[in-house]
C-alpha cells in the first residue's frame, strides 16, 4: 500500500479545494472550484465527485480512499453532517458517505475541517514531535484542534478543540456563536482589521492609509503587517493586542492540557512574529503554576496546506481517528 493515492476535499463555504496525495505527505495534483454554496448540497457534492474524477483522470490514477474536511459538526459513523453553522442551508443530516463512496469507488471519512488541520500538523508538520499539541487556525475565524498523548481529541461530536470560543472578555462583543467575547470576536482577521480600518479613518495610521491609497476596503492583515513593520505604532499595538488576547486563551490551554507545543495556523499567522511572539509573551508570563520552558509556540510549516494533508492522512488512516 506504499503507492497508494488518497483524495482530500477541504469544503469551503467560497471554494472546494481538492487535492491527490501519498500517506508520506507528498501532494501529486491540486486544484479547486468554486463551491455555490446556495445550491442543494446534491450539487456541491456532485461538484465534488466531479473534481475528484478530473485529477484522477490526469493523474492516471484511482483514489484509495477520500478524507473530506468540513465547515461544522459531523456524524463519523455514518458519514453523515450534522450542522454546518455558516452555510447556506446548514447541511443538516447530509448522507455525505452514501453519495460519494459508491460515486468514486473508494471509503469516504468525514472531520471537521480545522480538526483535519490539525491532523495534518500531527502527521506532516511539527506535530511529528510533539505529544501534546493545540492548534489555533487564527483566519476568518477562529478555530483549532487538540492533540493528546499523539492523539487527536475529537470528544463525541467532533466538537473538542473549538478554541476560537473562549471566553475572554465576558461582556465583550456578540459571536456569531451566541455568546459574548469569545476569542474569536477579538482576534480573528475580521476583528484586527476593523481596528485597522478605524486607525486609517480617524487619521491615526498615517502608513496604513499610503499602503492602502486611502481605500479602507483594502485594509487587510497584510497591509496591516506591511504598516506594523514600517514603524506605524498604531498599527503594531492593534496586532500585539490581539495577539496577547490569544495569547490569553494560549494560556488557559496551557494549564488546562500542559501541551509541549502551540501551532498558529491560518491566514492571520502570515504575520509571523508579529503574531507568534506576543503569544509566547503571555503564555511566559501568565501561566504561574508550573514551567512553560517546555511549551513550544510555533508557527504552522504547512501553511495553507494543513487541511489538504489533513485529509490525505484521514484518508490514508481509515478514518481511525481516536474521540
Amino acid at each position: 500500500m506504499s503507492d497508494a493515492i488518497y483524495a482530500s476535499i477541504d469544503l469551503g463555504g467560497t471554494n472546494i479545494k481538492a487535492a491527490l496525495g501519498t500517506a508520506d505527505g507528498r501532494i501529486l495534483a491540486a486544484d479547486s472550484r468554486p463551491t455555490l454554496a446556495y445550491e442543494a448540497p446534491e450539487a456541491v457534492l456532485g461538484r465534488i465527485a466531479e473534481l475528484v474524477e478530473d485529477l484522477c483522470q490526469r493523474a492516471s490514477c484511482r483514489v484509495s480512499g477520500l478524507g473530506m474536511g468540513v465547515p461544522g459538526l459531523i456524524d463519523f459513523g455514518a458519514g453523515r453532517t450534522l450542522f454546518f453553522p455558516n452555510f447556506p442551508g446548514n447541511w443538516r443530516d447530509v448522507p455525505v458517505r452514501d453519495f460519494l463512496a459508491p460515486r468514486l469507488g473508494c471509503p469516504v471519512y468525514l472531520l471537521n475541517d480545522v480538526r483535519t488541520a490539525t491532523l495534518g500538523e500531527l502527521c506532516y508538520g511539527h506535530g511529528r514531535t510533539a505529544k501534546t499539541m493545540v492548534l489555533f487556525a487564527v483566519g476568518t475565524g477562529i478555530g483549532g484542534g487538540v492533540v493528546i498523548d499523539g492523539r487527536l481529541h475529537l470528544g463525541p461530536l467532533g466538537a473538542a478543540g473549538e478554541l476560537g470560543h473562549h471566553i475572554i472578555l465576558p461582556d465583550g462583543p456578540r459571536c456569531g456563536c451566541g455568546n459574548r467575547g469569545c476569542l474569536e470576536t477579538l482576534a480573528s482577521g475580521p476583528a484586527i482589521v476593523a481596528e485597522g480600518v478605524r486607525l486609517l479613518r480617524t487619521g491615526m495610521a498615517p502608513k496604513l492609509h499610503e499602503l492602502v491609497e486611502g481605500n479602507a476596503d483594502r485594509v487587510t492583515t497584510k497591509t496591516m503587517a506591511e504598516a506594523a513593520l514600517a514603524g506605524e505604532q498604531t498599527v503594531a499595538e492593534a496586532i500585539r493586542r490581539a495577539a496577547e488576547y490569544l495569547g490569553i486563551a494560549a494560556v488557559n490551554t496551557v494549564v488546562t492540557l500542559h501541551p509541549d507545543l502551540i501551532v498558529l495556523g491560518g491566514g492571520v499567522a502570515q504575520m509571523g512574529e508579529l503574531i507568534r511572539e506576543p503569544v509566547e509573551r503571555t503564555v511566559r508570563k501568565r501561566v504561574g503554576m508550573f514551567p512553560t520552558d517546555g511549551v513550544a509556540v510555533k508557527l504552522s510549516p504547512l501553511g495553507d496546506q494543513a487541511g489538504a494533508l489533513g485529509g490525505i492522512a484521514l484518508a490514508a488512516q481509515g478514518g481511525m481517528m481516536h474521540t
